[in-house]
Formats: C-alpha cells, structure tokens, sequence
C-alpha cells in the first residue's frame, strides 16, 4: 500500500471500500450495563451491531464495494488480558478487518460501526498508503487515548491509542502503520477519565474544545494546514454530538457540539483537503432497541 522510494506521491486512485464492522466487545461490559441499564445487558452489548445495521440502511447507497468484518453475536469474550477486556475476540476481529483491506486495496474507506476501534484498520492501512501525507480528525466528545495501564479496560477507548503507535503491542503487530501524534487532532473534546487526559499533551495530540470550533472551523484548518497534508480521515463518535439535541450514543454527554456544528466542520474539513477515510462510529439506537424488545416473540415475527 505504501509509496515507493521513486514514487513520492501515492496514489489516490482505486476503489472506494465501504466497510460495514458491527464490533460491539470494544464496549466494557460494566459500563454498558451503568448507562444502558433500562435494557437486558446481552441486548444493550449487541446494540452497537443495530447501529451498524441502521447506518447503512439510511444513509445514501454505495457504489462501489461493500465488505463486512465478520462479528460474532454469541461469544462476548469479556476475558481481560494485557488490560483490554475480550481482548481474544477483538484481535481476531482486528486481524479479519486487516484482510479484507489487504485484499480490497482501497483508496478511500468508508466504516460504519460498531465501537471507537472500528477506525483503528481502515486508518491505519489509509496512513500505510499515503505516508507523511495523512491528518486524522477525531471528532468525539472522549480522546481514546487509554491504555491497557489506565482503569477503563474497554478497548474503544484506546483507538487513538492504537492509530498513534501506543496501544498494546500484541495488536499493534497486525496494523501496517501508524499516524504520528502530531496530525491527530481531537475535536469536541470535553470529557475524560484523568489517568488517560494526560496521554494527550505526553504524546503531543492537539485538542479543540466544543467553543473553540462553535463559530468557525478556522482554528481546526489552521491546524491541518500546519500539518503539511493534503488528505485526512475523519472519525465521527456520534455521542460529540451534544445529547441535549438527543442522544446518540451510549452516553449521554451535554455541552458538546450541535449537530449542525459537526456537519459544517466535516463540510469545511472536506473543501480544503482530500478525504480519504470516514467513521461513523459508536451509534446506540434506543428507540430502535426498544422497538425490538417490544416485538421479541410476536406472532408471526419471531425472536
């Protein structure tokens, strides 16, 4: 995927995957249970695989291939190893998702999941094939920037961990690069555990704030020019968006950025570089759920 010595510019040309990956493990299992608590816990684990269902059902159709990491619904592996809970399972999703790229040798990737980490393949195979070349966006209300050393043992909050070359060694061998921390920008951040907000400065990510980026994104494309690159991946945890418009995500998290905020930002990301890889990640439908629990055994339906 990676340029040659006597071809500096990698190409941009090649398909356009869209990788569906309903990865739900990533999500430690306590706190699914403490912010979903009004669903069964297997319903509200598996609920990231609705999500990845949903997204691709409403949003607009795909032209070119389609590929879905194969995610199993019955084995929650919720084993803790090296400080990452269903560390077993999430390494083979890892290793899956990787082939499918391998073989696929997109341009540009779009992922729907599933948790955070669905970004981890498709960003880090995008910084193999455009090196030196790639700002990553990371448009979420938390940094990720855990560790298997911090408290929260659940591997979605460790993808930007991985994308910059700290995650956990083990899983770090299947990624075929990385981005540096300095063309890894965080946006709408404003909520985090403390043992894992210091990763941030340590490692040298830059981070906005909601109010920073409210009026204008100017200060998030100053940042990218500073970078150098013309093309970025955006990742998008829906729970950036400020859950007093309704919530999205897991969590509910108010004060973050408007909906509108986040789509004028992706907007303006798009009309001064290359967009090369996008993430929708992290989409908890509870009205979905709850229609689904309400219909579980019905006559005719089934479940």
């Amino acid at each position: 995927m990676t340029a040659s010595a006597t071809d500096p510019t990698p190409s941009a040309s090649g398909p356009h995957l869209r990788l569906l990956w309903p990865e739900w493990q990533g999500a430690g299992a306590g706190m699914v249970g403490e912010l979903a608590g009004e669903f069964p816990l297997d319903v509200a684990r598996r609920a990231y695989t609705v999500g990845t269902t949903v997204l691709a059902a409403v949003l607009p159709e795909h032209d070119g291939p389609v590929a879905a990491v194969p995610v199993p619904l019955d084995a929650p592996g919720e084993d803790v190893r090296d400080g990452i809970e269903s560390k077993t399972v999430l390494t083979r999703q890892l290793n899956d998702a990787m082939k499918i790229i391998e073989e696929q040798d997109p341009a540009r990737i779009t992922t729907f999941g599933g948790t955070c980490t669905v970004s981890v393949a498709p960003f880090t195979s995008l910084a193999a094939r455009y090196p030196d070349d790639l700002a990553v966006v990371w448009i979420d209300s938390h940094p990720d920037v855990d560790t298997g050393d911090t408290r929260y043992n659940g591997y979605h909050a460790m993808a930007v961990s991985m994308i910059t070359g700290h995650g956990d060694p083990e899983m770090s061998q299947l990624l075929p690069a990385t981005v540096p921390a300095g063309r890894v920008a965080l946006v709408g951040l404003h909520e985090w555990t403390e043992d894992a907000y210091a990763h941030v400065d340590e490692w040298g990510i830059t981070a906005f704030r909601p109010e920073d980026l409210r009026a204008s994104s100017r200060p998030l494309l100053d940042w990218l020019a500073a970078t150098g690159c013309s093309r970025a991946a955006i990742h998008l945890d829906v729970d950036s968006v400020d859950a007093n418009e309704g919530p999205l995500g897991l969590g509910t998290v108010p004060g973050g950025l408007t909906g509108a905020q986040v789509n004028r930002i992706a907007h303006d990301i798009n009309g001064t570089c290359d967009v090369v890889g996008t993430t929708i990640a992290e989409f908890f439908p509870r009205d979905v759920i709850h229609v689904q629990q309400v219909l579980n055994g019905f006559p005719l339906i089934g479940g």
